[in-house]
């Protein structure tokens, strides 16, 4: 038995004139070449982008990127997304850059909080690998190159000490795998599967031009695409818009470098290699003299030759559509007999079993090929991509011929998951597709009531197998919608506040909960809505009666839950619930949607976290808050009770600031708020005459530098060694006696536990003899910090830097980071 083949679904997309030629050659280029590379990394945006599209798309090698986690621990540059919301956003953008560069993706982590999660930075591999769980992580990266089968790997970071743990840990297994991988004791489970060893040919490391095997000519430029494959690893990377990645490069030479770090082939390699394939099989006419000197089969080996012999004529066709189709079609022909014929063989069966992976893969880039150069367009269309469990839905399948080759026996079949059905209303097969003629049918399609909700990470529930036939062989297309189909909640419910604090100083004042609900049932709905609140606690009211006209209405009801009279300090939730006769919903589905990668959605328990405990909050604060669109905790000041006024661009330059007690600056607020630098003397100005200026953490590439505050900041650099990574490190208060740590909330031990991810990020190294170092702090080992949180008199008012990650800790309610926060904004001279 073969080894799991995995291929990206043939999803096919309108073709336009600016970009069918350049499609069809990115379809027909790998059928030159049987060689395949795998890039691996940890975090979505890791891929060596150019390197991966002068593979895929300057020699047609069949790429794979693998990538460990969803990066759920990163930030977000285009909203307020963290998380699981951010992970799913950054899998997506994963997704469409690998598109781009026409690279299979794979992932390690396979779901919503698995356990190969982005916990936040780390320093050490060690640390990873113990988080993530050593043998999880490393059954599926074996499995994936099992499955994936390359000739080549290259881990996309070195294990060094100045590099995350997560880039680290990719690296140590990724180095570890290359032998194991092909050993049958490891994760013998695999065998029981039909899962093959398999043996990499060649291990690469990233290096530099004083010391390297093989360089990468990513400058290169190719006439068909119009630019260089740095430019068209580029557009890939500017894909993931939520880390601000991509750049916009000139024309000219450029290369990645390589340095070759094991091998299990016998050639001798060359100091400096053409490329990584030397020593290794590349072609058709490469498999056929390996075959060759086994001595036999002869059979196999003129298929082979065929083959190479196809994929040539393929390629002197370009660009003429109808011809080139006509040479795929051929070359589907040869593969069938290929095919046929080394199953036959008496070739050993780990030749036969490399064979038949190989020539799978073939046939899967000649459907493609087919595709694109019959310029058959095939579509899955639901009438709707929300439903719920239950319903009866149409989903419509069509395909369409743009191409002057006529094709015949038509056949389109919809599939959907275990225990629906979908049944064709009309003809689900034609006899013929001619030039701009469009065949549909039209599927009812029945979903069950115990149907499974929407999971962001799986693949499609509905997709179609549309065949046809060209020149005497078929071909078969796997065609996914443009759009996610997703399987929601009947009432989908989000409470506002979602988070929120409990003041046990004022634990009588009731806690306002607004429910919205949206109705997701196909039509006009009746549900009635409550509310589940901890033992000893009251709401009000009991029930609420929505009716809904149709289908996507939302609307909205308001509760008042109060707390018990003797309510401690802890953790507590409260939970909606929606009812309509035996339909039942308790969770809200939140959705995410962005140009660049459509609409998902993250489905979650409809649930208020309330955490409760001592604050003292001054009457009359009023904050004035710069966002830079990376934190919402203005918002979580609000529920305190704080006047908080998010200020614009014309506040800053124009406005009164004196009307404000404090001004907060967002993390990387000068990065990504440009009247800021040009204003800045307007704020150290409002910190002379009185007011109190609160910085939160900066990147020196944020335009950061050091005469920004009043008197000297520093950002230490490498910014990797200029951070705390252990959210429960020992904290020190240097200064205990300041009001800082005493007014209004008397600031203890106990207010530094229970933070999560980290403590503190990009800290100074360097900093005015002014300001008072409040805090020590640092890794387990490592020297602490003292410029994590520094503040200073400035004329009349305060001026504080804080590398603290509030925007972390706030928003999980933890409640010392709130306690410290409110003393920070309520400082005054």
């Amino acid at each position: 038995m073969t080894g799991t083949l995995v291929f990206p679904l043939v999803a096919a997309q309108p073709v336009y004139a600016d970009r069918g030629i350049a499609d069809l050659w990115k379809s027909i280029k790998p059928l030159t070449t049987i060689a395949s590379a795998m890039n691996t990394g940890a975090h979505p945006d890791d891929e060596h982008s150019a390197t991966l599209a002068y593979l895929s798309l300057g020699k047609g090698v069949n790429t794979f990127s693998v990538i460990a986690n969803r990066g759920e621990g990163g930030q977000n540059e285009i909203g307020s997304e963290l998380g699981n919301a951010l992970g799913m956003i950054r899998t997506r953008e994963l997704q469409e850059a690998s598109k781009v560069t026409n690279v299979t993706l794979g992932m390690l982590s396979e779901e919503i909080n698995d356990a190969i999660f982005d916990f936040g930075f780390s320093k050490s591999p060690d640390e990873t690998l113990a988080k993530w769980g050593d043998s999880v992580v490393y059954e599926r990266l074996i499995r994936k190159i099992r499955e994936m089968r390359p000739d080549v790997i290259i881990p996309a970071f070195l294990n060094e000490e100045s590099t995350h743990g997560h880039h680290r840990a990719i690296n140590v297994i990724t180095v570890r795998a290359f032998k194991d991988a092909a050993d049958p004791t490891i994760f013998p489970e695999h065998l029981k599967k039909g899962l093959q060893p398999w043996q990499v040919k060649k291990l690469y490391l990233p290096a530099d031009n004083k010391d390297y095997n093989v360089l990468v000519p990513t400058g290169d430029y190719d006439e068909i695409y119009g630019a260089s494959y740095l430019q068209l690893g580029e557009e890939s990377r500017f894909m993931h818009k939520s880390q601000g990645m991509g750049r916009l490069y000139d024309e000219g030479p450029s290369g990645s470098y390589y340095k070759l770090g094991a091998t299990a082939t016998t050639a001798k390699s060359a100091d400096k290699e053409k490329d990584f394939f030397d020593g290794i099989a590349y072609s058709f006419e490469d498999l056929a003299k390996e075959v060759e000197t086994k001595g036999k089969d002869n059979k196999v080996t003129k298929d082979l030759r065929s083959l190479q012999k196809d994929a040539d004529e393929v390629i002197a066709a370009y660009p003429n559509f109808a011809k080139v189709t006509r040479e795929v079609h051929e070359m589907k022909a040869d593969l069938q007999a290929a095919l046929t014929d080394v199953t036959a063989s008496d070739l050993q069966e780990v030749t036969k079993e490399d064979l038949l992976y190989r020539l799978h893969v073939k046939e899967e880039q000649l459907n493609k090929a087919s595709m694109e150069a019959a310029s058959v367009v095939a579509k899955v269309k639901p009438a709707t991509g929300e439903l719920v469990a239950g319903q009866t839905t149409k989903v419509v399948v069509t395909a369409y011929s743009g191409g002057s080759v006529e094709l015949n026996k038509i056949n389109m079949n919809l599939n959907v998951p275990e225990g629906w059905t979908a049944k064709p209303t009309g003809s689900a097969s034609f006899d013929q597709l001619k030039y701009n003629q469009t065949v549909s049918t039209t599927y009812e399609v029945t979903i069950p009531k115990n149907a499974a909700e929407f999971k962001p990470y799986d693949a499609s529930i509905l997709s179609a197998n549309v065949t046809y036939e060209a020149f005497g062989t078929s071909t078969k297309l796997k065609v996914v919608p443009q759009t996610a189909v997703a399987i929601l909640p009947a009432y989908s419910m989000s409470l506002s506040p979602s988070a929120t604090v409990l003041n046990t100083l004022k634990s009588d004042e009731p806690v306002p909960v607004k429910v919205t609900v949206r109705n997701y049932t196909p039509g006009a709905s009746k549900a009635s809505i409550s509310l589940n609140v901890p033992e000893g606690w009251s709401v009000e009211p009991a029930v609420e009666e929505l009716s809904f006209a149709s289908k996507g209405e939302t609307k909205s009801v308001s509760f008042s839950v109060k707390a018990s009279s003797e309510v401690a300090v802890g953790k507590y939730t409260v939970s909606a619930v929606a009812k309509n006769g035996d339909i039942v919903s308790t969770e809200g589905a939140q959705v995410i949607e962005y140009p660049h990668i459509g609409k998902t959605y993250l489905i979650q328990p409809a649930e208020l976290k309330i955490q409760a405990f001592n604050l003292s909050v001054p009457k009359n604060l009023k904050v004035g808050y710069v966002s830079s669109g990376f934190d919402n905790i203005d918002q979580y000041l609000r529920q305190l009770g704080i006047d908080v006024v998010k200020l614009e661009a014309k506040d800053i330059q124009f406005g009164d600031l004196s009307q404000y007690n404090t001004i907060v600056l967002g993390i990387r607020a000068y990065a990504f708020r440009p009247e800021l630098i040009p204003s800045n003397q307007r704020l150290l100005s409002y910190v002379e005459n009185g007011g109190n200026l609160v910085v939160q953490y900066h990147k020196p590439e944020d335009k950061w530098t050091p005469n920004l505050a009043p008197f000297p900041i520093k950002i230490g650099e490498p910014l990797i060694k200029w951070r705390v990574t252990d959210e429960s490190s020992k904290v020190t208060m240097l200064a205990p006696d300041s009001p800082m740590f005493n007014t209004p909330n008397k600031i203890t031990a106990e207010d530094w536990d229970g933070w999560i991810q980290d403590r503190s990020a990009y800290n100074p190294d360097q900093w005015g003899s002014e300001y008072t170092e409040l805090i020590s702090n640092g890794d387990p080992g490592e020297k602490e910090f003292t410029g994590t949180f520094l503040t200073a008199p400035y004329g009349k008012g305060i001026y504080t830097y804080s590398s603290l990650v509030w925007y972390r800790e706030i928003p999980n309610l933890v409640p010392g980071s709130i306690r410290l926060f409110v003393n920070m904004i309520s400082q005054k001279q």
